[in-house]
Parts: C-alpha cells; structure tokens; sequence
C-alpha cells in the first residue's frame, strides 16, 4: 500500500472525528503517503495533523454561496492536483454527491464507499468499485474507523489518536495563565441545539464559585449578543473577541474546561483532550456524542435537552480532582 486518499469534506466536527483514520492508517501501513481530499474551509484543521501528507482542498462551500469566478478556479486547479497520483486506496468516509465526485475523479484502483442504506445521498452510489461492511452497531466516530479497518483489512487499535498540533499563533490572544478557565460554547447553527440563557447563567455562576473564569466565544453578531447577556449575569465572566478556528483552538488548548452544545469546536476541545462536557437537544448523543471516562462526557438527546443539575454532575464526573462536591 503506497497511496491512500481520505476523502471528508466538511463539516467541523466531521472532520475532527475522523481524524483518528489517519492515525490507524500509519500505524497499519507506516510506508504509505495520507492525503485528503476536503473543503478549503476545512483544510487548516487537517494540517494540525501531521499524519497527512498533503490535503488537497477547494472552496466548495464558498462557492455555492458567491459563484465567484476566483473559487471557481481554484476548483478547477485542485482537480489537476487530485489526479496527480494514483492512489492504491480511496475510502470515502462521507458518502454524498460531492465526496463521491471527488472520489470518482481521483484516479484509484479502488474507491470504496458506504453501501447504499448507509449513504447521505444514495446518488453517491455512482463513485465507487468497493463498498464497506454494513454500519456498525457502534457511535458514528467510532462506526467510520471500523468501517475503514474491516474494508483495509487491518486490526482497530480502539483507543482514537487525534494526533491534533495547533501551530504558532502569529499574535498575543491575552490568555489568562493563572486562572483555571472554563470556556462556555453556548453559540451553535441551529436553534433547536440552543440551551436557555438561564441555564448557562447558572452553570457560569456555580463554576465561578468554585474559581473558575469564565470564557464565553461567539461567531455571529447575535451570538455575541447573547455571549454578553450571559456574561452581565455572572461575575468576572468574559465576552472574548471574535475569534479565528486557529484562535479559538489555542483558547481551548488554555483551558481546564470546556462545556458547549454539540458543535465543531467542542468535538475539537474533546481531540484536544481537554475536559469536556458536551450537550445536546436535537441530535442523537448515543451517535455523535463524546466519551472518554473521566475525561469527557455527553448529556442530554435528542428532542430531551439536560437541565441543569445533569450538566453540574457531568461537570463534577470530568473534573473530580479540581471541581469537588461542597460540603452540605
């Protein structure tokens, strides 16, 4: 085996869980050259992974929403790039129309992709000449990197190696380093995901009585807004600037703590190993839920959001040695 192609093409969270494949991939075939075939918006986070030789990217997402004639260049220059190799292997780990094309115009001997049932889009069926094994009765992290290891025909090491390095920041980010900081991602896409205010108030308030400060991100200017409304609530707590993927992750990397909705950047806190307590609402945390013992935790599901005493437990059950039980 001499070339594989991974191909994930977004979105944030995606992309960071499956960053393990490429961990399992060198330790089965250490000799053999890793790329990656994803959206340009993505491809800063693939490089935090030093397994991947190259990632090869265009500006799919952007493109869709401008049509600028720039982006549309640059696709065209990245499918020269994609056909420069021919690769032995492509496992397409997406399954939908626009990894499948990506999988059908690199030049492979095989192109596996997800049996029909288990497609995104059952279009994407046209790509491939190797199909996986039926899903695994497992999470979706989890579920992608047995796929790729039953059709590969290598044993699964079942602990994930994310391998993430963030890279020098080219500025200051004022991050506090005498302070346990909790970061709280309350923003997320979609309001069906969102936890009241209220809620977040009380988290913040009983993290700070037990000297935590508190790190409030936010990417819209309605986020912002709400990030503020949290903060005039609780003493000392913080409102950040907007941030950079790259600046957030370095926020993260500082922190003791992250608690949020199930968004991109807490999938990144939890690769990151930090402690992390993810929620959800509207999504299945049996399937895209975080776990490692003692260390990370998902609550709530989909369509029963946590309330708060559940989150101020899975807090205590990831931070037992620095967030004790008060005494009664």
């Amino acid at each position: 085996m001499k070339r594989i192609l991974i191909v994930k093409v977004t979105s944030l969270g995606d992309i960071v869980e499956t960053l393990p494949v490429v961990s399992d991939l060198r330790r089965a075939f250490p000799s053999a050259q890793v790329d990656w075939g994803a959206d340009a918006a993505f491809a800063d986070i693939i490089r935090w992974n030093s397994g991947v030789d190259r990632v090869l990217s265009a500006p799919l997402r952007k493109f869709k929403k401008a049509r600028n004639w720039n982006d549309f260049k640059e696709i065209a220059a990245s499918i020269g790039k994609l056909r420069a190799h021919e690769y032995d292997v492509i496992v397409d780990i997406h399954g939908v129309y626009k990894s499948a094309i990506i999988a059908f115009i690199a030049r492979g001997k095989q192109r596996f992709g997800y049996l029909n049932q288990d497609l995104g889009e059952r279009g994407a069926a046209f790509a491939y000449n190797r199909r996986f094994g039926p899903r695994p009765h497992t999470d979706a992290w989890r579920g992608i990197r047995v796929s790729v290891a039953e059709a590969l025909g290598y044993e699964l090491d079942d602990t994930p190696d994310y391998n993430v390095k963030l890279p020098p920041l080219a500025r200051s980010l004022d991050i506090p380093r005498d302070k346990l900081i909790a970061m709280l991602f309350h923003a997320t896409s979609a309001d069906v995901k969102k936890w009241p205010k209220e809620n977040w108030v009380a988290v913040a308030r009983w993290l700070v009585e037990r000297g935590y400060a508190i790190a409030l991100p936010w990417g819209t200017e309605r986020e912002q807004g709400e990030a503020q409304a949290i903060a005039a609530h609780v003493p000392g707590a913080r409102a950040l600037p907007k941030l950079s993927v790259e600046e957030c992750a370095n926020w993260i990397d500082a922190s003791e703590l992250v608690v949020g909705t199930d968004t991109g950047l807490v999938h990144l806190a939890h690769a990151l190993m930090k402690r992390t307590v993810m929620l959800f609402a509207a999504t299945s945390r049996e399937h895209f839920g975080v776990n490692a013992p003692g260390r990370s935790v998902s609550v709530g599901d989909n369509g029963a959001p946590p309330d708060v005493p559940q989150v101020l437990e899975a807090i205590r059950s990831v931070t037992v040695t620095k967030v004790p039980t008060p005494a009664q």
